[in-house]
C-alpha cells in the first residue's frame, strides 16, 4: 500500500471515531508545499453534518490521527484544514518501496476490464493527414496506460473501406485498365488523383455515375473480380498507414483493422430488429429513430437516420453494428471512442439508440473521448500555404529535418548516423508530445518553435533531462548506488514527493483518458530534478559516501520514472543528445 493510502486509511479511522458515517477525509497533495505535503480537506463537510465548529473539530481529529511514525508536522490551518508534513524516514521508506517495484508502484486494479479502444480510423485511398494525428497518438497513449495497469485492451481501427466512394474508384480503375493501364503500378499518390478524377466523373458524367453504383452493387454482392480490385485499394492504403504508425511508434497493427466492410452483412438484420422492436420507425421511406432525450432547446427530438429511403445505409448504421459487435463478441466492459468533438451529437445518438435497443447494457460504459482541432499558428485550421490539408508524412519529415538541424548546431562534430538517429527520436517525439501535453478537449496551436524547444513543457526538454541523468552516471564511472535514501535537504524532500506521486498520476490519466495529466507531471518532475541537481552535488570529492549513494539513488529513480512515463506516452528517450 502506498504511503498516501496508509495515511488516508488512518485519517478515515479518525473520522469514524468522531461519530460520522461519512469517513472520507478528502486527502490530497498540497498545492502549497510551504504548508505541508498533504492536506485533509474533509473536515468542513463533516462539521456541517455534525453541526460543529470546523476548526475545533479538526483539532479533535488531530488527537485521533495515529501518524507520529510518518509525519514531521501536523497542524490545523484556516477554517479546518489539516496540513501534513511527511517525515524524512517515511519518505525514505516509500522511495525504497518504489525502487524495489518493477512497476514503480503501479498496482493492478481490483478487477481487470476488457476495454475496446476505437482510434485512428484513416481514410482509405488517401494519405493520412494532420486530421488523423490527434486520434492516433492520444488513443495509442491511453491504450499503453490501460495496459500498464493490467487491463485487456482491444484496439479497433475502424476504417472507411466500403460504400459509394469505392464504387467510384473501381469504375475509374476499370476505365484505366480498359485503356491499357496496369493495376499493379498504382501507388497511394495515384489513388488520391484517382479519387479526385472519379469524383469529378461521378458528378459530371451520368453514365459513369451509373457504372459506379453498379460497382457498389457488385462489391456488396461479393463479385470476385470487384473484391480483388477493392482489396488492392485496401492493401495500398493500409501499407501507407502502417508506415506512418511505425514512424510514430504507434502500436496499431493490421490485425487491429476492422473496417466498415466487416459489418456489411449485419446492417439489414440490424435495421429489421430495430423496426420490429419499435425503436425505429419508417418516415417517408427512410428508417429513423427519434430521440426525445436528445431534444434541442425548442423541444424537438433529435432524429437519427439509419437507412435512407433508397435503401442505403449510413455511418450511423455501421457504428451501431460495431457497437453491438464490441459488446456481444468482444465482451467489452468499456468502449473508448477517440473521435473528433464535432461528432459529439452523432456519438450521443449511437449510444442512446444502442441503449434503447438493449445492445448496450448498463454494465458496459461507452465513452466518447472527444478531442479538439489542431490549429496553425494563426489560430486557423492547420493547412499548407496553398490551403491544402497537411500530409502527415510530410509533417513528420519536416519535424525530423528541423530536429537534425538543431542537433547539428549543438553538436557539429557528431557522427551523421548517430545524429540521424537522435533527430528521428527528437523530431517525432516533439510532434507527439506537443499534442499529448495539451488537454485533448481543447483546440491547440501547432508551433515548430515551441515544440522543438529545449525549454518548457516539451519532449526535447524531457528527453534532455533523461540524457543528462545518463551523463551523470557515465561521469561517475561505476559508482555505488544505494538502496536506501537520506532525505535531508529541502530539494531532496521536494523531489521525493514528486517521485512518490507517479503511480497516482498514472491512475488519474487512465480515469480521465487525458494523457496531458501525465505530461504535466513529468515536466514538474524534471524541474524538481534540475533544482535538486543544482543544489545537491553528487560527484564532488567532499560529498560523504552515504550522501552520494543516496543522491545517486534519487537520480536513478528519477530516470526510471521519466523514462517510464515517456514510454507510456509512446515517446522515445536517449542516453546522449
Amino acid at each position: 500500500m502506498s504511503l498516501k493510502n496508509v495515511i488516508g486509511e488512518r485519517a478515515a479511522t479518525a473520522f469514524a471515531k468522531i461519530g460520522s458515517s461519512a469517513t472520507d477525509p478528502r486527502l490530497q497533495w498540497s498545492g502549497r508545499p510551504e504548508f505541508g505535503d498533504l492536506q485533509i480537506n474533509g473536515v468542513m463537510g463533516l462539521a456541517k453534518e455534525l453541526g460543529r465548529n470546523p476548526r475545533e473539530l479538526a483539532t479533535q481529529i488531530l488527537e485521533y490521527l495515529q501518524l507520529a511514525d510518518l509525519t514531521a508536522d501536523l497542524s490545523v490551518a484556516g477554517p479546518g484544514f489539516i496540513n501534513i508534513t511527511l517525515s524524512a524516514s517515511a519518505l525514505a521508506a516509500e522511495l525504497g518501496r518504489l525502487q524495489a517495484s518493477p512497476t514503480l508502484g503501479i498496482e493492478p486494479p481490483a478487477k481487470a476490464q476488457t476495454i475496446v479502444v476505437d482510434y485512428s480510423a484513416p481514410n482509405l485511398a488517401k494519405e493520412m493527414h494532420v486530421g488523423h494525428l490527434r486520434s492516433t497518438i492520444i488513443g495509442d497513449a491511453v491504450c499503453r496506460l490501460l495496459e500498464c495497469k493490467g487491463h485487456r485492451v482491444i484496439r479497433q481501427n475502424h476504417i472507411g473501406d466500403w460504400g459509394t466512394q469505392f464504387g467510384m474508384l473501381l469504375a475509374e480503375l476499370r476505365t484505366t485498365l480498359d485503356a491499357g493501364g496496369d493495376a499493379d503500378t498504382f501507388s497511394l499518390a495515384d489513388l488520391e488523383s484517382f479519387y479526385r478524377q472519379a469524383k469529378q466523373h461521378f458528378d459530371e458524367d451520368a453514365e459513369f455515375a451509373d457504372r459506379a453504383r453498379r460497382e457498389v452493387v457488385a462489391l456488396q454482392a461479393g463479385d470476385t473480380d470487384s473484391l480483388a480490385l477493392w482489396q488492392r485499394f485496401i492493401d495500398e492504403s493500409m501499407s501507407h498507414a502502417d508506415r506512418i504508425y511505425q514512424r510514430l511508434e504507434v502500436s496499431l497493427t493490421r490485425q487491429d483493422v476492422r473496417g466498415e466492410s466487416a459489418y456489411n452483412h449485419d446492417l439489414a438484420p440490424l435495421v429489421d430488429e430495430l423496426l420490429a422492436s419499435g425503436v425505429a420507425q419508417i418516415d417517408k421511406g427512410a428508417v429513423v429513430v427519434q430521440l426525445p432525450e436528445l431534444a434541442d432547446k425548442e423541444g424537438n427530438p433529435s432524429v437519427a437516420i439509419i437507412r435512407k429511403a433508397d435503401g442505403g445505409f449510413l455511418y450511423a448504421t455501421t457504428d451501431l453494428a460495431a457497437m453491438r459487435y464490441r459488446v456481444r463478441e468482444l465482451h467489452a466492459d468499456r468502449i473508448l471512442f477517440f473521435i473528433d468533438a464535432r461528432q459529439a451529437l452523432h456519438m450521443r445518438q449511437i449510444i442512446a439508440i444502442a441503449r434503447r435497443a438493449g445492445w448496450l447494457t448498463e454494465e458496459v460504459e461507452p465513452i466518447h473521448c472527444a478531442f479538439g482541432t489542431m490549429m496553425g499558428e494563426d489560430g486557423r485550421p492547420f493547412k499548407t500555404r496553398s490551403g491544402e490539408t497537411v500530409k502527415l508524412n510530410a509533417l513528420l519529415d519536416e519535424a525530423v529535418d528541423r530536429a537534425d538541424r538543431l542537433v547539428q548546431e549543438k553538436n557539429p562534430d557528431m557522427d551523421p548516423a548517430l545524429r540521424a538517429q537522435i533527430a528521428a527520436i527528437v523530431g517525432i517525439g516533439a510532434v507527439k508530445y506537443a499534442d499529448l501535453s495539451k488537454a485533448r478537449t481543447n483546440d491547440y496551436r501547432f508551433s515548430w518553435e515551441s515544440m522543438l524547444s529545449f525549454e518548457g513543457n516539451t519532449a526535447p526538454y524531457l528527453q534532455y533531462a533523461c540524457a543528462r541523468i545518463h551523463s551523470i552516471f557515465r561521469r561517475a564511472g561505476s559508482p555505488a548506488v544505494g538502496d536506501s535514501f537520506e532525505i535531508v535537504e529541502p530539494q531532496e524532500h521536494a523531489l521525493a514527493i514528486a517521485l512518490i506521486r507517479y503511480a497516482e498520476v498514472v491512475d488519474q490519466a487512465i480515469a480521465s483518458a487525458m494523457p496531458h495529466e501525465l505530461c504535466t507531471y513529468l515536466y514538474d518532475l524534471a524541474g524538481k530534478f534540475t533544482t535538486f541537481y543544482e543544489a545537491c552535488p553528487m560527484l564532488k570529492a567532499d560529498v560523504p559516501a552515504a550522501t552520494r549513494e543516496s543522491r545517486l539513488a534519487l537520480a536513478r529513480l528519477s530516470l526510471r520514472t521519466l523514462e517510464s512515463g515517456l514510454d507510456l506516452l509512446g515517446i522515445g528517450t536517449l542516453e546522449r543528445m
